[in-house]
């Protein structure tokens, strides 16, 4: 009998596995959140308390990935209405990440305040732990991973192995399978999948931005580092909007 059950679960298993549709390539609509109130409330509380009528409880904006196992590119997408009434500005909303995941190198334009940095650099190296959590994200079913940037920035992430690219969101990558959804909890940020394509899709777009004050990741880092340095706690914990 539990040789009969053994057989069948493996049975099951693999009929499973057969009836699964792996996809090469992917266009994916990204709904990236920043919990206002919260990132403001922990930056400057002082300041918090005296502006946190005027800021919005979260901010919304709309990024688009397309690529397949070798390229894809991460750009804005559909452009979101602001209450031009709040004091809130967004960070870090214009970002165009292109990356080479047969090279292992990625070019990345992020307009910075008055500069726009054209960051050339290897692939953002990440130490993911899986776990055993999974959620639905547009449809498909995906594992949490938690996730170290610099030995010191918690992440998480879910990933679904039905789509064989090894990226994300912003320049997340490196796990086994497509990240539909990430957070950053000390930026108070998410990304999660809204729409995902995977018929008909058309990759000549996937390019690189070319404009931009050309530097690596540390580089640009430190540039951020000097301009922020006298705005005390607030400029010390902004520089983590800049990493991801």
């Amino acid at each position: 009998m539990k040789k009969l059950l053994f057989f069948l679960t493996i049975l099951v298993t693999t009929i499973s596995s057969w009836s699964q549709t792996f996809h090469p390539a992917v266009k994916i609509e990204f709904e990236k959140v920043v919990y206002v109130r919260q990132l403001y409330k922990e930056l400057e509380p002082e300041w918090y308390e005296r502006i946190k009528d005027r800021l919005p409880q979260l901010s919304t904006t709309y990024f688009d990935f397309i690529g397949d196992t070798s390229r894809s590119i991460y750009k804005p997408g559909k452009e979101v209405k602001v209450d031009s009434r709040t004091w809130y500005q967004g960070i870090a909303d214009k970002n165009v990440v292109y990356n080479d995941y047969k090279a292992g190198t990625t070019i990345t334009q992020k307009p910075i305040f008055e500069e726009t940095f054209l960051v050339q650099d290897s692939l953002q190296k990440i130490k993911w732990k899986l776990t055993s959590d999974t959620r639905n994200i547009a449809g498909y079913d995906c594992r949490k991973a938690i996730g170290l940037i610099d030995d010191s920035i918690a992440i998480f992430a879910f990933y679904t192995d039905e789509i064989l690219i090894n990226g994300g969101p912003e320049s997340a990558n490196g796990l086994p399978g497509m990240i539909l959804g990430l957070g950053m909890p000390r930026i108070h940020t998410t990304w999660f999948a809204t729409r995902v394509e995977v018929n008909g899709l058309n990759l000549n777009g996937v390019t690189p931005a070319t404009k931009g004050k050309k530097v690596d990741r540390k580089t640009m880092i430190s540039s951020i580092d000097k301009v922020l340095k006298n705005w005390g706690d607030y400029g010390k914990n902004m520089v983590w909007n800049f990493v991801i």
